[in-house]
């Protein structure tokens, strides 16, 4: 019988995580790999970044694997269309329920393997219909998209929003993560890097109130549409691929 190899995983191995910020739509892509096997994924990536993301991983002689989307973002264009092109054999990901094209469609509960890591998928709905949140294989962290912000959550006025999905969401599936699961989300506009479960939902100044009074504040927001809607949500429906 042939050896078809394996090994023993370290306890407290850590998925290796680069956090690289894009200034213009103040997105965070995420950068994830298996520290043994070097296979990696991008998550959230933006189309004029991609060279500094392809830079990040030759510099760490990974092989990515995966193009990953949070949801179908309206205030930039995804960078999967272009990743595809530039590496051979990568492939796009995102929610089914986000209705846009990729590769591989997620449902609530879809592992993304890469290596021996994988991140878990979690419906977050409620800042777009197709909103998908992910847990780390440890639950040492979760990339929360726009669904949980530090200090905030994602707008709920277009793209199949809706306060009340939001709120359920954040509280049925995000705060029920370990209280010290560090939370990375897909935007901060004050130059904050990460927060933890348990501060925001103990001081999150919209997810601590009632359900009532969320659903109020957020439907007199009054927020300006995002400057790129009208172009980064059809391409972002085709993979970040525009016309």
């Amino acid at each position: 019988m042939a050896n078809k190899g394996g090994r023993v995983m370290p306890k407290g191995e850590k998925i290796g995580l680069e956090q690289l910020f894009d200034t213009e739509s103040s997105t965070y892509t995420y950068l994830l790999w298996d520290q043994v096997s070097k296979d990696a994924i991008l998550v959230d990536p933006v189309d004029t970044m991609v060279d500094r993301d392809l830079s990040a991983v030759e510099e760490k002689g990974l092989n990515v694997v995966f193009g990953v989307n949070t949801h179908a973002h309206a205030d930039h264009i995804t960078g999967t269309g272009i990743l595809k092109q530039r590496v051979d054999g990568l492939k796009s990901v995102i929610a089914k329920d986000s209705t846009a094209q990729a590769d591989l469609h997620l449902e609530p509960g879809d592992r993304i393997v890469f290596g021996s890591r994988f991140i878990q998928a979690r419906a977050t709905p409620g800042h777009t219909a197709g909103c998908l949140s992910y847990v780390s294989d440890d639950e040492s962290f979760v990339l929360t998209g726009d669904a949980l912000l530090i200090q905030g959550c994602g707008r709920t006025d277009f793209q199949g929003g809706s306060a009340e999905t939001l709120y359920d969401s954040v509280h049925s599936q995000l705060f029920t993560l370990p209280d010290d699961c560090v939370v990375y989300p897909a935007h901060d506009y004050k130059e904050r890097t990460s927060s933890t479960i348990l501060k925001e939902k103990t001081t999150n100044p919209r997810l601590t109130k009632t359900k009532a009074e969320f659903v109020e504040l957020m439907a007199n927001l009054n927020l300006d549409y995002p400057k790129k809607i009208d172009e980064a949500v059809p391409a972002n429906l085709k993979c970040g691929i525009q016309d």
